[in-house]
């Protein structure tokens, strides 16, 4: 997972695939935004906004919200 480089934000990592991005916030959950989950448009601007290190959680809570495919809980094993 490579580091977000806001050290205010929320987002502390991700992780960019071909078709999604994983967003790590804190040490809670990991979000994983792919393109049926949140549209490819959104996806790829998450990953522009990832490796420029700057407004991808505003991003995230502003216009994707709870458009992700899945939470992994990073406090227990169970995911959602």
């Amino acid at each position: 997972m490579e580091a977000y480089k806001n050290k205010a934000s929320g987002v502390t990592g991700y992780i960019i695939g071909k078709d999604y991005i994983k967003v790590r916030f804190g040490h809670a959950a990991v979000y994983t935004y792919d393109y049926d989950s949140a549209s490819e448009i959104r996806v790829e601007r998450m990953k522009r906004l990832a490796r420029a290190g700057k407004g991808l959680s505003s991003y995230i809570s502003q216009v994707v919200r709870g458009d992700y495919a899945r939470k992994k809980s990073l406090r227990d094993s169970s995911d959602e």
